[in-house]
């Protein structure tokens, strides 16, 4: 049977719609049949699908296909592109690596919470901007901590290069099943991030007649009144990952990490 395919492009981001073209037209010369879809209006139904975009756009199509258990393959068009495997340069070869099954699908862990469902990260803020909050943190029913800081990061491996790292956290392996917390600019020397078991429980309790801004992977933001539990749910985003480009060439490439300052 005949593979299902679809491309997923943001039209907000600059020479995104070339670069849908570009792809669409490199399919149509392969004799693949697929289907051209926005951002905001996804669909279900495929065995495949590229998206063109900076990585937003790749974690709106990762948790919108991680439903259906469809691998998606980013095109980066954004910055850094952490979850981009190509370019528009490379269109090509690309596309023929994935006509010949040369890459591999990782199954990424996500997080769920208050109805939805996180690849990167939850970020638990108060309500008033620009005031610090107070924060307790449990862990399968048993307190561990309060923190005085400006919010908490609740993070995935994927996530932990994200808002995670820019706020002093550790950096995850992707592949492995973990939960990193990490407080935003804690008001303590004693404060530092922890990480746990991806099967435990956090339970982020806020101060009494406190509300609270959440954040989903930077992309939805919901208030906050009472307690909040954090779990790993059992779909995972699947990204189809080209097998040169491994995390830690990544993490060489975009970050320059292990360079010595006077070669960058």
């Amino acid at each position: 049977m005949n593979k299902r395919y679809a491309i997923c492009y943001n039209p907000e981001m600059n020479n995104s719609v070339e670069v849908k073209d570009t792809l669409s037209s490199i399919l149509e010369k392969n004799s693949i049949e697929h289907k051209v879809l926005e951002i905001e209006e996804l669909s279900s139904g495929f065995d495949f699908v590229f998206v063109i975009g900076g990585d937003g756009t790749i974690l709106k199509a990762a948790r919108f296909y991680s439903d259906f258990g469809t691998p998606v393959l980013g095109i980066n068009l954004g910055r850094l592109g952490f979850l981009s495997q190509a370019t528009p340069d490379d269109l090509e070869i690309t596309v023929k690596k994935i006509i010949n099954e040369e890459y591999k699908v990782e199954h990424r862990m996500m997080l769920t919470a208050g109805g939805y469902s996180a690849l990167n990260d939850f970020v638990i803020k108060g309500g008033l901007t620009g005031r610090t909050s107070r924060f307790a943190l449990q862990i399968n029913g048993k307190l561990v901590c309060e923190y005085l800081a400006d919010g908490i990061i609740i993070s995935t491996p994927t996530g932990s290069t994200a808002y995670g790292m820019a706020a002093g956290g550790p950096v995850l392996s992707p592949e492995m099943e973990a939960i990193a917390i990490v407080p935003i600019c804690p008001h303590t020397f004693s404060a530092r991030p922890i990480v746990v078991s991806a099967n435990d429980e956090i339970k982020i309790l806020p101060c009494p007649n406190n509300e609270y801004n959440v954040s989903v992977d930077g992309q939805v933001v919901f208030n906050l009144s009472g307690e909040l539990l954090i779990t790993k749910p059992e779909k995972k985003a699947n990204l189809a990952l080209l097998v040169e480009n491994d995390f830690y060439s990544i993490l060489r490439n975009k970050l320059h990490w292990g360079i010595s300052p006077a070669k960058i």
